[in-house]
Parts: C-alpha cells; sequence; structure tokens
C-alpha cells in the first residue's frame, strides 16, 4: 500500500515538474542561466559541484508576506476585471460592434470569430502550416545532402574537436546551406532573387576590395542606402527598370509597350511566394554589416590565434569567444558569406547571429542544443500559439482600433485596457515568428539568442525593457553601434551629453531600421526621453544610501517604475499600435471628465502591485544565481 502511494505522489508531481521545467530560463534560453564568458559545460559542471554565490543584493523571500497575500487578492480582482472589459467591448451586443466586425471572421472556436485585422499575423498564422513542413523538410534534406557529400571516414571517426573533422563539418554544413539559400530564394521571391543577390554581391566587395580603414564607413553608408533605396524603389519593379532603360513614360503604356517593358512586367508577375521581398529585407542588411565588420576587425588578429593565446577548447567556446573571436581568413569566402546572409531558418526575421557565432557553431556544434530542451521550447511555442489564438478569439482590441473608433464613446477603463491588450498582441505577433523560426534553427543545430525574455506586462524599467525585447537585435546593437561610439557614462557633463547622442543615434537608426516613417522616428526618441528619468533617478537614488531601509527603497523604485510602465505603454502606442494622433486621443478620453482621474488612480495603484510582484520574481532569480539585468 505505501509503495503505491509513493508511486501515486511521483505520478500526480510528474506532470507538474514537467511544466515547470516547460517554463524554465533555461528551456527558454540557456544564455539566460549562463553568463556569456563561461563555456556551457563548465557553467553546468559548476552548477552541479558549487554553491550558489549569494549576490548581495539578495532579499528574503516575500512571497508568503501579510503585503503579498494583499497583492494576490489584488491581482485575483483586476486580472478578471482586464479580461472582462475588453471582452465585454467586443461582444456583438456592443452598440459599436458593426464599425468593426467586417475585421472578423468565423473561428476555429464554435461560436466565435477571430480577429484578422492584424494582416503581419494573418499571414504567418494562414502559412505555419506550410513553415512547419518546411520545418521538417529542411533538416531532413541536410541529412540526404550529407549522405551524399559526406565527410571523409577517417575525420567522421575522429573527435568532434580534432580540428580536421571541425573544418570537413563546416565545409559540408556550409556548402548544404549555400545552396539551399539560392534554392529558397528563387522559391520565396522568383527573379526577384537576382536582386538579392546583387546586393549581397556589391557588399562582398566592399569588404574584401576597399582599403582597410574604409570597410566600416563604405558598409554603413551602404546598409543605409540599402534601407532607404529598398523602401523608395518599392523593390526595384522590372517593369520600373526597363521603362528607365528605354525611356518610355509610364503614362504611354496603355497604347504602347516596348518588349524590354513587357518582359519586365511578366518577370514582375513571377516573384514567387513573398513578391515583396524588400519588406523583410532589413533583418538581411543587419547580416551583411556583421560580416563586414566581423571581417574587417580579422584583418587586426590574424598574427596570432585568440583561441591559442587563450588556450581555450574551440569545441567548447563561451558565447562570448564564440563571437569575438574572428573566423579563419579561409571562412570570409562567398560560399560562407551567402549561407550565413540567406540561412533559411532565420532569413525572414531573426533572430540575429553573427558571422563569426555562426562559423562557429558551424565547426563545432553547440552544448546547448539537446532534443529534450527543444522538445520543450517547441511545447512552450504551441502554448504561446494558444494564447494568441485564445486572445484573438474573444478580445477584438485590433479590430476595434483598427476601425477608426470614437473614443468619446468608450470609459476611460475601456479606452486604456483596449491600448494594454493591443499591446499585448503587438508582443505575441512578434514574440511567435521569432520563437518559430528559432525553433526551425535549433533542430537544424544553430543556437541563436532568444529575441524575447519576459512578458511585455513584466517590465518596469525602460532601460531594462529595451534589453529583453528583440534582444539578439539589442545585442547586435551594442556590438556594431553602441560599442564603437564609446558606449555610456555619466561622470561628467560631457560624457553624459556625449551618452544622449550615443542613445540618439542608436535610436534614430533603430526606428529607421523598422521603417522610415515619421511616428518610428517619433518613438525611437520618446525612448531615449524616457531613459533619461530612469538613469537621473539611478543617480539621485543609489542603493547603496537606502540598505538600511530597504523596504523604503522599494517602495520609492516602485512609484519609478510606475512612470516608466505608463512612459512605455505611450512610447510603443505610438510606434507601433495607434500613432501620435491616436495617443493624443486616448489621453484625451482618459481625462475627459473626474471618473477617468478616478481610473487612473486606480490603474496606477494596480501597477504598483503588479510591479512589486515584478521586483520579486527578480528576487527569486538572484536566489538562484540568475541576474538577468532585464
Amino acid at each position: 500500500m505505501a509503495s503505491r502511494s509513493h508511486s501515486g505522489s511521483r505520478s500526480r508531481s510528474g506532470p507538474l515538474s514537467f511544466l515547470a521545467s516547460l517554463y524554465a530560463l533555461d528551456t527558454l534560453d540557456t544564455r539566460f542561466t549562463t553568463p556569456s564568458s563561461v563555456p556551457y559545460r563548465v557553467a553546468t559542471d559548476k552548477r552541479e559541484d558549487d554553491d550558489k554565490v549569494v549576490d548581495k543584493r539578495v532579499e528574503p523571500p516575500k512571497w508568503k508576506s501579510l503585503e503579498f497575500y494583499l497583492y494576490y487578492l489584488v491581482f485575483l480582482i483586476v486580472v478578471p476585471y482586464m479580461f472582462w472589459v475588453a471582452y465585454d467591448v467586443s461582444r456583438p451586443s456592443d452598440p459599436r460592434y458593426n464599425r468593426f466586425k467586417n475585421r472578423l471572421v468565423d473561428g476555429w472556436i464554435p461560436g466565435r470569430k477571430i480577429d484578422v485585422s492584424d494582416a503581419q499575423y494573418y499571414t504567418f498564422r494562414i502559412n505555419l502550416p506550410y513553415m512547419a513542413l518546411l520545418l521538417v523538410f529542411h533538416p531532413l534534406l541536410r541529412k540526404v545532402w550529407n549522405a551524399i557529400y559526406p565527410v571523409p571516414q577517417e575525420l567522421k571517426a575522429a573527435r568532434a574537436n580534432v580540428p580536421e573533422a571541425a573544418e570537413a563539418r563546416l565545409r559540408q554544413r556550409t556548402s548544404y546551406d549555400s545552396v539551399f539559400a539560392v534554392f529558397f530564394l528563387v522559391v520565396l521571391h522568383g527573379f526577384s532573387a537576382a536582386k538579392i543577390l546583387t546586393i549581397l554581391a556589391i557588399n562582398y566587395k566592399i569588404a574584401t576590395s576597399v582599403p582597410k580603414k574604409y570597410i566600416p564607413p563604405v558598409t554603413w553608408v551602404f546598409g543605409i542606402f540599402i534601407l532607404f533605396a529598398n523602401e523608395l524603389g518599392d523593390g526595384y519593379k522590372f517593369r520600373d527598370i526597363a521603362l528607365l532603360v528605354t525611356g518610355t513614360p509610364a503614362e504611354v503604356l496603355g497604347t504602347y509597350t516596348p518588349t524590354l517593358v513587357e518582359l519586365g512586367i511578366w518577370l514582375d508577375r513571377h516573384g514567387g511566394l513573398m513578391r515583396r521581398w524588400e519588406i523583410l529585407f532589413n533583418i538581411t542588411v543587419l547580416r551583411l554589416v556583421s560580416f563586414n565588420l566581423d571581417y574587417y576587425w580579422s584583418l587586426d588578429r590574424r598574427a596570432s590565434s585568440p583561441i591559442e593565446k587563450k588556450q581555450l577548447d574551440p569545441a567548447n567556446l563561451s558565447e562570448r569567444d564564440r563571437i569575438a573571436t574572428p573566423a579563419s581568413p579561409q571562412d570570409f569566402c562567398f560560399r560562407s558569406y551567402l549561407a550565413y546572409a540567406i540561412y533559411a531558418p532565420l532569413y525572414l526575421t531573426g533572430p540575429i547571429i553573427t558571422f563569426n557565432d555562426y562559423i562557429s557553431q558551424q565547426r563545432y556544434q553547440p552544448a546547448t542544443i539537446s532534443s529534450s530542451r527543444t522538445l520543450k521550447y517547441a511545447i512552450r511555442f504551441g502554448l504561446v500559439l494558444l494564447a494568441m489564438e485564445l486572445v484573438l478569439h474573444y478580445d477584438y482590441v485590433g479590430a476595434i482600433s483598427k476601425s477608426r473608433p470614437d473614443w468619446s464613446s468608450y470609459t476611460p477603463a475601456q479606452i486604456s485596457l483596449l491600448s494594454y491588450f493591443n499591446l499585448h498582441i503587438i508582443w505575441l505577433k512578434l514574440l511567435l515568428p521569432w520563437r518559430f523560426f528559432r525553433l526551425w534553427s535549433l533542430v537544424d543545430g544553430i543556437d541563436p539568442p532568444e529575441n524575447m525574455l519576459r512578458c511585455v506586462s513584466d517590465n518596469y524599467s525602460t532601460l531594462s525593457f529595451w534589453r529583453g525585447w528583440h534582444r539578439s537585435y539589442y545585442r547586435w546593437l551594442l556590438r556594431y553601434i553602441y560599442i564603437p561610439l564609446g558606449g555610456s557614462s555619466f561622470r561628467s557633463a560631457r560624457d553624459a551629453a556625449r551618452t544622449v547622442l550615443t542613445y540618439l543615434v542608436v535610436f534614430t537608426f533603430v526606428a529607421l531600421w523598422h521603417d522610415i516613417k515619421l511616428n518610428l522616428l517619433i518613438w525611437g526618441w520618446l525612448i531615449v526621453v524616457f531613459f533619461l528619468p530612469e538613469i537621473a533617478a539611478g543617480v539621485l537614488f543609489p542603493r547603496r544610501k537606502w540598505e538600511s531601509r530597504p523596504t523604503a527603497y522599494r517602495m520609492l523604485c516602485c512609484v519609478g517604475g510606475v512612470a516608466n510602465v505608463l512612459m512605455m505603454i505611450s512610447a510603443n502606442l505610438v510606434g507601433f499600435a495607434v500613432g501620435l494622433d491616436g495617443l493624443e486621443n486616448i489621453v484625451r478620453g482618459i481625462f475627459r471628465d473626474y471618473s477617468g482621474l478616478v481610473f487612473l488612480v486606480t490603474a496606477c495603484s494596480a501597477l504598483f502591485v503588479g510591479i512589486q510582484v515584478m521586483f520579486e520574481i527578480r528576487q527569486s532569480e538572484l536566489r538562484r544565481g540568475i541576474n538577468l539585468k532585464c
């Protein structure tokens, strides 16, 4: 009887233990639990053998305190109310339903329609079955390629960290990636693949032919030029090129069409599955810059090998060493460049991986990749997809915001929560493609960074939010713009001014990289403006001066966190949702009467409670020896 009871206990704890492992940080990305300067195998051995180093900022747990029991009560009331408000205004019985019902279609949940107003997510959603087939087909085709072009038997039998075996693996994988890249481009973009290959060839020529000191400026000029040219040139349609070559005015095409123009029109009609290739090419521009600058920096370090100098194991490098250690001179060939720039799993949306890191992982598969972790990551992706589908079936906030609503007809609570859930939909529609394509990459043997660390509702710091949102892009900006410009320092007024200028340069590039639109420029500059109060607060209220009053300091930080959250919501609504005019209408609606002010105070109180829980989540991570800095 006792034995059966023990077995039953284990079976009950099994599913809970598995669910907990799904949401472990290590499942999401081992970079969150392993310092970037420590190889993964060394870090795991150390975690097993050594006691954790306790961070001096760690405080006793508060989860079972009276204060937090009060917070739990607030959560039990506020969170269901938030969902109810968004659901209530989405019902057919709402008098404004007819204004947005044309943006809804029948859903897979019986009796419910689904919001398809967001074209970006709708495209991802309808193409997901085909992309899932590609996720299976691409790695299987690699196995066929490996069978046709095998690694020599004597090297295959050698240890993985034998240099000759690693070189053979690199050649085998990059050869497949480069061939598949051309095939992938043709299927996706048809004859427009020639335009992409031309851009790649010009960029490669810049890296390998321009005098060394001119490589960075010419690279940046070319990269920014391509961003503008792709947008303004509308993807360089063959028809427009033919009109330019023949000198034919567009207005006479109805009566006279030269043969070359007819050919251009025919080529444009065969633009593959994605005719507008320029829409998602911005992510490729980042890889082009990465290749050129990694090549430029490698020119200074060819006299000695950092791996030999530091006596590192090339098969077990830390992430920092994989990124910082230059690839070998022969690795900067066009085949490897093409394989990297058009690496199929990461081509459309990322995450972004540097050229050095890509080459290193092609030589030696990282120890962080395991079948069990990849499977859990896939399940977690499925759960996020389910969450998005449920929100779109029950809360039509996207359809409402895109139907030019009369905000004066909504209460302050409805206006605020429609905006709040709109941001969550934006977060989810970005999260899902990033996780899907990272999953594909993991299945294929490449481990890129996870782009999203925390839920959009688990952020109280503008600086930390930026570190955790599109994380691989943030790391790319650090390596290729922020650090070369000098980083940040507030030791003097001059340093502070230079730092603010650096932030402005970085976020101006970020805004232009996303899209050439005024509202995104305003978003980028607002982010910089919203950095400043948080930085100033850190200088005026340093933690060391409050060590004797930790509770008071926590409350003070929480008040600042509430202000940060309001500013972040405002900036992201301007950049990615309703624009500056829409935000103005929302603010005017909230401050329309006394009830709006009451709601604002109530909402800030709820945010205060939520931020206290966020503080404790991060304290829990510090107790486990994890410091994510976001």
